[in-house]
């Protein structure tokens, strides 16, 4: 976003009210169970587009969550998208977007609480699992994760730089599924470097597919 009045434009949960149902009580982890207790909003001059800004008690542990959330400027009900940001958020759960494919969400959610609780040697090997999950997802073919990764680096789905970066996480993975007794221990760095690696590529294959497939579909219905 370049501005806060980007937000909800292009991106974001469908329909132009707040999807209360899947914020998550940053203290006791419930989603949904919320009584509005404060709410302000400021509008865009010359245009009906409007910040909200909102304070949620959760009904099961009277906990307090700000919402700062906007619908499109120029959808109706719907057809139109929002999108919030959540001030405070869960730091006890990870949670992976619903629109990966669910063995993906597993691996990556493992390899995330694998790096929290500083298992670097299962940190590296569920990074690389999901890694290849993600790229069998894609069609890649190959008799290894090597050769997957050549495969759809030749189809042009993986750059170049996402290329070379494939082959470090499958490395990395490699030396902690396969270890020798005079082995140098793992390097957390390179682990944190691998899966936020990682976070790129599920961006790239399945985010930044879906934003374009609701920018499509919204244009073809303006």
């Amino acid at each position: 976003m370049r501005t806060w009045w980007d937000l909800g434009e292009g991106y974001g949960y469908g329909g132009s009210t707040l999807a209360l149902y899947q914020i998550q009580c940053p203290f006791c982890y419930e989603k949904g169970n919320f009584e509005l207790v404060f709410h302000e909003e400021k509008k865009k001059p010359n245009s009906n587009k409007k910040l909200n800004f909102d304070v949620y008690k959760c009904g099961n542990c009277a906990g307090f969550v700000h919402v700062l959330w906007s619908a499109g400027e120029y959808g109706y009900g719907d057809n139109n998208l929002h999108n919030y940001y959540v001030l405070p958020w869960p730091l006890g759960e990870l949670e992976a977007p619903a629109h990966w494919p669910q063995k993906v969400q597993r691996f990556w959610l493992q390899a995330h609480k694998s790096v929290k609780n500083e298992s670097w040697d299962a940190a590296a090997v569920m990074t690389r699992s999901a890694l290849q999950l993600v790229l069998r997802d894609h069609k890649a073919s190959g008799k290894n994760l090597k050769e997957e990764i050549e495969d759809l680096a030749t189809k042009g789905i993986l750059p170049p730089i996402m290329k070379e970066w494939s082959d470090e996480v499958r490395f990395l993975g490699n030396i902690a599924a396969h270890p020798e007794v005079d082995q140098i221990e793992t390097n957390p760095d390179d682990i944190k470097d691998a899966l936020e690696f990682l976070d790129y590529l599920l961006k790239y294959l399945y985010d930044l597919p879906k934003q374009i497939a609701e920018y499509r579909k919204r244009k073809k219905k303006k």
